[in-house]
């Protein structure tokens, strides 16, 4: 009498034997990988929103005025900021297409704010302006004979300072991004408008923003998600100051880790999530079509 075994009952090989050589080395190679990010990213992480589980912490950053400052200076770097930002990268991408060689050199120098690492130059132009001895001030007594502001005492005119550096450091990336989409266009179309006699305003409402409109929108809206986590800006200029009225919430976890309230610095950062998620939302949105 035969006795038939079904594909269940008979035993599959171990992993090791499906698995092929490069398959095995490829996954030892992964592991060191796998290890650190769980270490220093999930684990940290994970930690985090552990400490910011309790209801009074959220009660005491309600109580807190400086969190209100923070969330409201955060919202005017996403909209004024970050769309002042945007506008002047996508013309500049306009002039950075032109063919001339002295355009590429410009390019060279144009560039270097957001090659430079972030602490030495944010930490410069805070030293220009100090009001007693900073080169800005030194030039307004020059040329006019009175002293200068004191630029970062003022909270609108530091906020309004801290928003120019973020823009003067960033600015460079998102233009190279906007000229590679300017450059994707094909030239018969900016051709057969010159023979149409179209001017440059009509070249860019019926060709240029058609065709980078949504490249315009998705760096838009990652730029927002970058900046909510960007706090060299902030807190290499003004330090959240004068008197705190200058954080945002990436700089506002900081000074609760510096007074020694790691539940609020977490709370702080899971308040964050609701300028975050939407945004991350829109984006995979935009990127799955």
């Amino acid at each position: 009498m035969a006795i038939t075994l079904s594909a269940s009952d008979v035993p599959s090989p171990p992993l090791s034997a499906r698995l092929s050589p490069p398959q095995v080395w490829g996954i030892v190679l992964l592991a060191p990988y796998l290890l650190v990010f769980l270490a220093f990213v999930v684990y940290p992480v994970g930690y985090g929103l552990w400490l910011a589980r309790h209801p009074a912490s959220y009660v005491a950053l309600y109580h807190d005025p400086i969190f209100a400052r923070a969330a409201i200076n955060t919202l005017i770097f996403l909209v004024i900021g970050i769309n002042i930002k945007m506008l002047i990268a996508l013309f500049l991408s306009g002039f950075f297409a032109q063919q001339r060689p002295w355009i590429r050199w410009l390019s060279v120098i144009f560039i270097l704010p957001w090659a430079v690492p972030s602490i030495p130059t944010i930490l410069s132009v805070r030293f220009m302006l100090n009001p007693e001895w900073g080169v800005v001030n030194q030039l307004i007594f020059k040329f006019t004979g009175d002293d200068g502001p004191n630029w970062l005492n003022d909270p609108s005119v530091a906020l309004a300072m801290a928003i120019g550096v973020h823009i003067w450091k960033s600015l460079p990336f998102w233009t190279l991004i906007l000229l590679t989409g300017r450059l994707a266009i094909s030239h018969d179309l900016y051709e057969a408008s010159d023979v149409d006699g179209a001017n440059w305003w009509q070249k860019f409402r019926y060709i240029t923003w058609p065709s980078m409109q949504t490249l315009y929108i998705t760096c838009t809206l990652l730029s927002m998600i970058w900046t909510l986590g960007d706090f060299n800006s902030v807190y290499l200029l003004t330090g959240g100051g004068p008197a705190d009225l200058t954080h945002v919430l990436s700089t506002l976890g900081i000074r609760y880790l510096r007074l020694d309230q790691l539940s609020l610095a977490m709370a702080s950062i899971v308040c964050a999530m609701p300028f975050v998620l939407p945004l991350v939302y829109f984006m995979m949105k935009r990127l799955s079509r």
